[in-house]
C-alpha cells in the first residue's frame, strides 16, 4: 500500500480513540474540551518549536489567521461532539457525527473547492453519500425493548438534543477541514506557500496557530456558553490533556495528507472519518455500552455502509 495512503489512515486509528480516551478521562463536556484544547497546544507548541522554526517554514500574519480561525471553528464542533456524547453515548454519537463530516466533507470539496470534475463523479459522489446516510441511518437505530425502563418523553428529548449537539459539531468541522484549501483556493494562501515541501510546510505551521484558536475558543465556549467557569481548571481537565496529544497526532497526520497531491483534500478527510470502526466497536466493547443482537446487525451493516461509501468519495478521481 501506498506510504502516503497509509499515513492518511493514521487520523481515523487516532480519531477514532478521541470518544474513548475522553470518556475513560472523564469530566463534563467543558472539562473535556478544554483538557484537549491544552494537549493539542503543547502538541501544536512543540511541531512549531522542533519542525516548523528549524525548517525556516513561512509564519507570516496568513498563517496566523488560518490557524486561529481554524482552531477557533474546531473548539465549536469540539464541544458540541462532547455534549452529543452525553446524551447519546460513543457508539451512536461518533458513528453519526462522522456520517455527517464525511457527507458535509465530500459536498465542500465537490462544491466549493471543484474536487468533482465530471458528471460521472457527481453521479457515483451521490450514490456514495446515500449509502453513508443510510448507514448511519441503520448503526443510530434504536431497540425500544432494549429502552423499555426510559420514558419516551426523556428518550424523545435525549435524542433531539444530541442530534442538535451534531448538527453544530459538523458545522464547525466542516469549516475546520476545508478552512486551509478554501483560502488557498481563493488566492489568500498563495500556492508557493501552500505547496513547499509537498505541502508539509504550510500545514505544519498552522498547527501552532490553530491549537492557539482551539484554547481561545474553547476557554469562551466553556465560560460563555457551557457556563463551567468554575469547573474549568478540575483534575478532569488535565486528565483530558491525554485526549488533546490523542487527537493531535490525528490532525497532523490528516493536513499532511490534505495538502499532499498524491492524496488531496477529498481522500485526507474521508479516509479520516474510518474512526467510525474503532470509535462504533470500542465503545460497544470497551466502554460496555449496551446493544441487543437486533441493533448489533444494523450496526454491523450500517459501519460496512458507511465505510464503503466513505472509500467510494476517497478515491473518487479514478472515475473520471
Amino acid at each position: 500500500m501506498n506510504v502516503a495512503i497509509l499515513l492518511a489512515l493514521v487520523p481515523a486509528l487516532a480519531w477514532g480513540s478521541v470518544g474513548l480516551v475522553n470518556t475513560k478521562m472523564g469530566g463534563t463536556a467543558g472539562q473535556q474540551t478544554l483538557g484537549m484544547t491544552f494537549g493539542a497546544l503543547i502538541f501544536g507548541l512543540g511541531t512549531m518549536l522542533l519542525y516548523v522554526i528549524p525548517n525556516h517554514a513561512y509564519l507570516g500574519p496568513e498563517i496566523w489567521i488560518v490557524g486561529i480561525a481554524s482552531g477557533l471553528v474546531w473548539a465549536i464542533g469540539t464541544a458540541g461532539q462532547f455534549l452529543a456524547i452525553k446524551d447519546l453515548g460513543v457508539s451512536l454519537a461518533i458513528p453519526l457525527s462522522t456520517a455527517g463530516q464525511i457527507v458535509t466533507n465530500a459536498l465542500m470539496a465537490a462544491v466549493v473547492l471543484g474536487d468533482w470534475k465530471t458528471g460521472k463523479m457527481w453521479l457515483i459522489g451521490i450514490i456514495s453519500i446515500i449509502a453513508v446516510v443510510i448507514g448511519a441511518t441503520l448503526i443510530s437505530a434504536r431497540d425500544r425493548a432494549l429502552n423499555s425502563g426510559i420514558s419516551d418523553q426523556v428518550k424523545a428529548k435525549s435524542m433531539t438534543k444530541g442530534l442538535l449537539y451534531l448538527v453544530i459539531s459538523t458545522a464547525g468541522f466542516m469549516i475546520y477541514f476545508v478552512l486551509p484549501n478554501f483560502l488557498n483556493k481563493i488566492n489568500y494562501i498563495s500556492d508557493d506557500i501552500k505547496n513547499k515541501s509537498n505541502g508539509v510546510d504550510y500545514m505544519t505551521a498552522i498547527v501552532g496557530p490553530q491549537a492557539i484558536g482551539q484554547v481561545i475558543g474553547a476557554f469562551l465556549i466553556v465560560i460563555f456558553v457551557l457556563k463551567e467557569a468554575d469547573k474549568m481548571f478540575g483534575k478532569p481537565t488535565w486528565k483530558n490533556i491525554v485526549t488533546g496529544l490523542v487527537w493531535a497526532i490525528g490532525n497532523i497526520f490528516m493536513f499532511i495528507s490534505a495538502a499532499n497531491p498524491a492524496v488531496g483534500q477529498t481522500i485526507a478527510t474521508t479516509f479520516s472519518q474510518l474512526g467510525i470502526i474503532v470509535a462504533t466497536f470500542g465503545g460497544i466493547y470497551l466502554l460496555g455500552e449496551k446493544k441487543s443482537n437486533y441493533q448489533m446487525k444494523l450496526i454491523i451493516v450500517g459501519t460496512i455502509l458507511v465505510v464503503i461509501g466513505a472509500i467510494i468519495i476517497g478515491n473518487i478521481n479514478k472515475f473520471v
